[in-house]
């Protein structure tokens, strides 16, 4: 059974970066595709990136070159880096696994795997 976990700082300051890891249990991040996806408040899901297996990123263009997934692979998460941050950024975000890409946000249904999700909040 794979299990992921996000976790990171909750709250966070405009203008600064926000550090999340998803931790992974049962399944190798050296295989399938691992994203991560946020949801703001009262908002739809919205795709922020993802890694692939070999390493390949991909983030969504609106965040304008701010994000970076990165892997560990010696205690097998992934991490995202969001910088300079500002109140448009807060939400829950979700990491997920999936089998297949299409370069942006696949359907609910065809994510394998999901976690509980983390909540993030940008304000002074």
């Amino acid at each position: 059974q794979v299990h992921l976990q996000e976790s990171g700082p909750g709250l966070v300051r405009p203008g600064q970066t926000i550090s999340l890891i998803c931790s992974v249990s049962g399944e190798s991040i050296l295989t399938h595709y691992w994203h991560w996806i946020r949801q703001p408040p009262g908002k739809a899901l919205e795709w922020v990136g993802t890694i692939g297996y070999g390493g390949t990123t991909f983030y969504h263009p609106s965040l304008n070159s701010r994000a970076s997934i990165s892997r560990g692979t010696s205690k097998n998460h992934i991490n995202l880096q969001l910088n300079s941050v500002s109140p448009k950024d807060t939400g829950v975000y979700f990491c997920a696994r999936s089998a297949y890409v299409n370069g942006g946000m696949l359907k609910r249904e065809e994510y394998d795997d999901w976690g509980q999700g983390t909540q993030v909040t940008v304000s002074s």
